[in-house]
């Protein structure tokens, strides 16, 4: 396993030093110098003297080398295609994205900005985001299960009314994983849209995504010619409200009420589309 994880690096990185692998891959200095040199009395690897630093040598793979690997790696895939190939193309997909995420959290490393992407509803959206927003609600403020009810209720009319012509939703996914969403809500008003159940997951806060569905939402908006955007929200989700506020949203009404088990402050805020 060792030396197939030596000759792994190696076939990935072209030149490298020894002290490259022992630090990729956090084994013994000894153990690489064993291996190395197991390797180059089999004609597997070669070195030469690095032009930037006479001391140092610079290991690469030789022609045989090469081909041992793609025998090695060749046989890899085949064993995992095994494994995996008897599984529905939706378990495939599971394990994939459940994979991606352990390496992630192992990793310690988060998504980039750019590497977050919104896209339009596709089935199991839906069920998902309200499965989410509720479990996270209750987590982060002791919401109870009533708040689950609303928002399978504000999305189930969202379906079976959906107007295309003046509404719309976005979700944001990294690697096939919802980060967030947020949907654009038709009112009684013609005039006047609705910002509905923004969410980010923890994972996600800090890359701005919150602020980019909220634009995402005001542009639409605008283009499909309402002139008022309006949301309602409860003043202990702060950082929702400083997106709102970073936008333009003006606080035009507060009212307490006792909802998902918790003493609340309702809040509407509304954005004139007009104003630039």
């Amino acid at each position: 396993m060792a030396e197939g994880r030596v000759l792994y690096e190696l076939a990935n990185i072209p030149e490298q030093t020894a002290a490259d692998i022992i630090r990729s891959l956090g084994m013994d200095k000894a153990h690489i110098s064993r291996i190395v040199a197991r390797f180059q009395e089999t004609g597997l690897v070669k070195s030469r003297i690095s032009p930037e630093h006479g001391k140092h040598k610079l290991l690469s793979l030789t022609a045989k080398g090469k081909q041992t690997f793609q025998q090695l790696n060749a046989g890899t895939q085949a064993q995992i295609e095994d494994l995996v190939s008897p599984l529905p193309a939706h378990h495939q997909q599971r394990l994939a994205a459940n994979l991606y995420e352990i390496q992630t959290l192992l990793s310690g490393t988060k998504a980039s900005p750019d590497e977050v992407q919104l896209r339009s509803l596709k089935v199991g959206d839906l069920g998902w985001i309200t499965h989410r927003q509720a479990l996270l609600y209750q987590q982060e403020y002791g919401w109870d299960w009533t708040y689950e009810g609303l928002v399978a209720q504000i999305l189930g009319d969202f379906a079976k009314y959906f107007d295309p012509a003046r509404e719309d939703a976005w979700v944001a996914e990294h690697h096939g994983e919802v980060m967030g969403s947020i949907f654009l809500m038709k009112s009684q008003d013609a005039e006047v849209a609705k910002l509905r159940l923004l969410y980010v997951e923890p994972s996600a806060r800090g890359l701005g995504v919150g602020s980019r569905l909220v634009h995402r939402c005001i542009e639409r908006a605008r283009e499909l010619g309402y002139k008022t955007l309006t949301l309602w929200t409860n003043d202990n989700l702060v950082s929702a409200r400083k997106i709102y506020q970073a936008f333009g949203f003006v606080l035009v009404e507060e009212n307490r009420h006792h909802s998902f088990g918790k003493d609340l402050v309702g809040q509407t805020w509304t954005l004139d589309l007009r104003a630039h």
